[in-house]
């Protein structure tokens, strides 16, 4: 086996994406919707069912468009899970809503769905699941709250591409769903990347007009407007052609990249399952409802601590693993953007045991059975 460095992440490549994303940068059209975009759409629709599929420049700008679409206006509410990424707040703070923060499953890392009413009031807007590690919330009882309380659900399925949950694929089953193709996904759009997921027709043409800068340019380029004009507010929230070109090259071998990935993340999971026999460590749960995506492994150990000297005993024998969110309702801009509603008795406690180990498509036996050799050395 090597000794060299084994990262935590290696983006995502085929080969497949060199000469499509060569052939863009030599078309006529390198803005958004060219012959790539509409390719990436076409597929995304036909694989996902949904009405309509809006690439967009990042995931966060896809959040930040359903957030418009919903008029969320200041003061609204929003509840989503504290342990995520600031882009699932930010997208609602940006126009002025507060965000009400829920506690976790410990098993799933998932919005505890048993608390999600409880934190509602008469200002709430939405429900935001966050699909961590690309296992489903529990999608049927945030479903029967949000119908009940008439709210909006957004989805936000970052880490969600090719799961389900009850055989309907993550990011169809609210309002609105959005997928990233960050570097650090199961599939990027050359580094940067998101899509927005519409499953209710009535938000179509509106996120149509918003992703163009408030225009109807896509209506005048489909020819059904003679003219394209300032309709709405909005802004710039497409992909460019590159990007989308990156994206078709991964989409051609999109089961491939899942099979390899959930390959790695199965032999992690026989390997180390003596050391959670023991105690040693945890090992994640996948509820019989969800298929996931092996988007990524993590383990948790006994406290911050002992994951701490686990890190520093990686980093010492060439392994780059690495922890996750720091809880959103702690840090500065949590406290004045939102509050925390209930007894955080799991979010923090959790997210100080996790730990993630390298994963990323192609990765080598060697390098498998040497991180999990260490992993091992250290308990």
């Amino acid at each position: 086996m090597s000794a060299s460095w084994i990262p935590f992440n290696r983006p995502a490549h085929t080969g497949n994406e060199d000469r499509y994303v060569a052939a863009a940068m030599r078309s006529a059209k390198m803005s958004g919707d060219g012959e790539f975009g509409q390719r990436c759409q076409a597929w995304f629709r036909e694989h996902l069912g949904a009405p309509q599929v809006l690439l967009t420049p990042s995931c966060t700008h896809a959040l930040e468009l359903a957030a418009l679409l919903m008029e969320i206006e200041p003061d609204d509410e929003i509840v989503m899970p504290s342990y995520t990424f600031v882009s699932t707040a930010n997208a609602f703070v940006l126009r002025g809503a507060r965000i009400v923060f829920v506690d976790i499953r410990p098993d799933t890392m998932n919005i505890d769905e048993s608390l999600v009413e409880d934190a509602i009031t008469d200002r709430t807007r939405a429900i935001v699941p966050v699909h961590y590690a690309g296992v489903s919330c529990d999608m049927d009882a945030l479903l029967e709250i949000a119908r009940r309380r008439r709210l909006f659900v957004l989805e936000d399925a970052a880490q969600g591409m090719m799961a389900a949950y009850r055989q309907r694929p993550l990011g169809t089953i609210g309002e609105f769903g959005a997928f990233s193709f960050h570097e650090s996904k199961n599939y990027t759009s050359g580094g940067e990347g998101g899509l927005l997921i519409l499953n209710d027709e009535r938000f179509v043409r509106r996120a149509e007009i918003l992703r163009e800068k408030g225009t109807n340019r896509s209506e005048f380029f489909r020819g059904e407007a003679d003219k394209y004009t300032w309709l709405d507010l909005g802004s710039s929230y497409l992909m460019s052609e590159i990007q989308a070109a990156y994206l078709w090259g991964q989409l051609e071998l999109v089961k491939e990249i899942n099979e390899n990935r959930l390959a790695s993340w199965h032999r992690y999971r026989e390997a180390l399952q003596p050391l959670a026999q023991r105690g040693a460590v945890e090992l994640p749960h996948i509820p019989g409802e969800c298929h996931h995506n092996g988007h990524m492994f993590y383990i948790k150990v006994a406290n911050l601590a002992e994951r701490t000297a686990l890190l520093e005993h990686l980093k010492a024998v060439g392994l780059h693993a690495v922890f996750h969110y720091v809880p959103l309702h702690s840090a500065r801009a949590g406290r004045n953007f939102g509050r925390f509603h209930g007894e955080d008795r799991y979010t923090t406690t959790e997210s100080e045991r996790l730990l993630r180990l390298p994963l990323w498509y192609g990765m080598e036996d060697g390098d498998l059975g040497r991180i999990i050799d260490a992993v091992t050395a250290f308990f």
